[in-house]
């Protein structure tokens, strides 16, 4: 009786203390300890590969490899006429305005929403801030007046689309269709159909100008990726869009505000909106309720080529950049070689099925593992 009295309290003691003063490991600990060990990457190289994963740099690669194979197909079949800087300057400049439009529906997307009426939106920022009483206005005071006009019916847009969607809860489909139809019709009417000449100086001699041989467009787009990136990877704001993406629900019990964020988002690529406005104004010197015509799919289409869920919770500004790049990079191919815009057309599509179909196999193996 004694034995096992003595048995069971020698289990229930600690371990004793080794002669650094520290408790001795166990063998059933040291066992468990080992084989964590074992679990553990044993190289540089594999944690190397693991990190370079988790930060999204192999979905990065396989854009950049796409990339690279259509401007060689380019500068095979059209030769010196493709490869050259000046071609490549008109490609950069092609896919400003997509690539700014882009940027903000990353925002929107990665929130978990979407946003068709860009193209209207970008539209009507470009009719209002060249009406003839913004433009007499403008050479009255200076020309930031046609930016403040542009930048101001944009953000003023996506408030109204931020709150259909965030306090009216309204599908983000139906409330931005809604107001792709709106903006469209107040285009028109503003502008009485027709096209507008921008004659403010000014303006034109910024926005329109080189510097160092590079149109001013490609430097704004540089701009807006630059801080687009920065806001969604390295900000509060950014991890709130990846969190109320994801899971609305658990964003708000963590004490996100999900309907004011929403509603930020909106807002944000309403500015984008008016952004491409400038630029597109700058580059035609009109204003008309036709710019912008159907933009909004080449805009979700790169946003979806860069990798960003259309589920909400996940995006890249950079995969977004590289997705307008191969879209206009590839549009670029097909007018070097002549060949016919519908044939364009259903090569895109097939890429953005590819695309989509890909995201789904790699969700479905993630949630799989």
């Amino acid at each position: 009786m004694t034995d096992r009295l003595k048995d069971s309290s020698s289990q229930d003691r600690p371990p004793a203390p080794g002669p650094d003063g520290t408790a001795a490991v166990s063998g059933t600990a040291s066992h468990q300890t080992m084989v964590q060990a074992e679990d553990r990457p044993t190289t540089r190289g594999q944690r190397a590969i693991q990190w370079l994963s988790a930060v999204g740099f192999f979905r990065i690669l396989g854009l950049v490899v796409a990339l690279v194979v259509i401007c060689a197909v380019g500068a095979f079949t059209a030769g010196g006429n493709f490869a050259n800087s000046d071609n490549a300057l008109t490609i950069l400049r092609g896919a400003a305005v997509v690539g700014v439009l882009s940027i903000g529906m990353t925002f929107v997307i990665t929130g978990g929403g979407i946003d068709l009426s860009v193209g209207a939106i970008l539209a009507l920022s470009s009719v209002w801030c060249t009406t003839l009483a913004t433009q007499t206005m403008a050479r009255d005071n200076h020309w930031l007046v046609m930016v403040f006009v542009a930048l101001a019916v944009g953000a003023g847009c996506g408030l109204v689309n931020g709150i259909l969607v965030s306090y009216g809860r309204i599908v983000p489909f139906v409330a931005t269709l809604a107001m792709l139809i709106a903006a469209r019709g107040l285009a028109e009417i503003l502008s009485d159909k027709k096209t507008q000449i921008v004659d403010v100086d000014g303006f034109t001699d910024v926005f329109a100008s080189d510097y160092l041989g590079i149109d001013f467009s490609i430097y704004l787009f540089g701009l807006v990726a630059v801080v687009g990136w920065v806001l969604l990877n390295r900000t509060t704001f950014g991890r709130r869009t990846f969190a109320v993406g994801g899971n609305p629900e658990a964003a708000r019990l963590a004490g996100i505000n999900v309907r004011r964020h929403t509603v930020l988002l909106y807002v944000l690529v309403g500015v984008c909106c008016g952004i491409a406005a400038l630029m597109l104004v700058a580059r035609t010197t009109t204003g008309t309720s036709t710019h912008g015509t159907l933009i909004e799919l080449d805009v979700i289409a790169a946003v979806v080529i860069g990798g960003t869920l259309l589920a909400g919770g996940r995006g890249t500004v950079t995969g977004t950049v590289l997705g307008v790049l191969i879209f206009t990079t590839l549009t670029n191919v097909f007018i070097q070689n002549q060949r016919d815009s519908s044939e364009q057309s259903v090569l895109k599509g097939a890429v953005i099925v590819a695309a989509v179909l890909l995201q789904q196999w790699l969700a479905s193996r993630k949630s799989a593992t």
